[in-house]
């Protein structure tokens, strides 16, 4: 498997495959795996090797990046430690405003214009992020991007993320996480059709029964 940040989430059991049984996403779509980057933290060495590959992302593809903003809440850890290795700026955005103090929605120091990295834990159908995004911009952040741990890769994500004119950079795909699963013998290769029909359209449940 070339890329190591799936066989590191792997390894460290962050990706739980249930094709059978399938996991449910808060917007109600059923999915066949489920991606918990939190674990990512409590595994020292995985820890260093992804957020070292975050800051990488960073600055291979947004080199002109002066602010990192998580994602609340899952992000907020990783773009404080990516921001560390970059010895940049990190703030990050709350799910919703406070109800106390400044109501504030976006947490840490942004100025008009500041050239701005959201990191994301995992993106699955881009609502999220595109919010993220959103609210950054109209607090007056030149938002560059996107860098994401994982990304389930869904058409209806890479559509909406497209038509908002957001860039997503990820460490790891659900094709590459689902052939590293396959290779340690966590998965079957009858599974890898129906992970694939998911991936192609969530919406679409007939992947459920496929393997039975």
């Amino acid at each position: 498997m070339d890329n190591p940040t799936a066989n590191a989430l792997t390894e460290i059991g962050a990706v739980f495959f249930r094709p059978d049984e399938p996991f449910i996403w808060a917007s109600g779509i059923k999915s066949p795996v489920y991606c918990d980057n939190r674990l990512i933290l409590t595994a020292p060495t995985v820890r260093f090797e992804v957020e070292k590959a975050l800051a990488e992302t960073v600055m291979r593809n947004y080199p002109e990046c002066e602010m990192l903003m998580g994602t609340a809440t899952a992000g907020i850890a990783h773009a404080a430690i990516a921001a560390h290795i970059l010895g940049l700026p990190m703030g990050y955005v709350r799910g919703a405003a406070k109800d106390h103090g400044r109501g504030n929605r976006i947490e840490g120091r942004l100025d008009p214009g500041q050239k701005t990295v959201v990191i994301e834990d995992l993106i699955s159908t881009g609502g999220s992020v595109i919010e993220t995004v959103d609210i950054l911009r109209k607090a007056g952040a030149d938002v560059l991007g996107v860098v994401s741990i994982f990304t389930y890769g869904t058409k209806e994500a890479e559509r909406r993320l497209r038509e908002e004119n957001i860039s997503n950079f990820s460490l790891v795909t659900f094709d590459e996480v689902a052939l590293a699963a396959l290779e340690k013998g966590q998965i079957k290769k009858s599974d890898m059709a129906r992970l694939t029909a998911f991936r192609d359209d969530p919406s679409d449940e007939s992947w459920i029964g496929a393997g039975v």
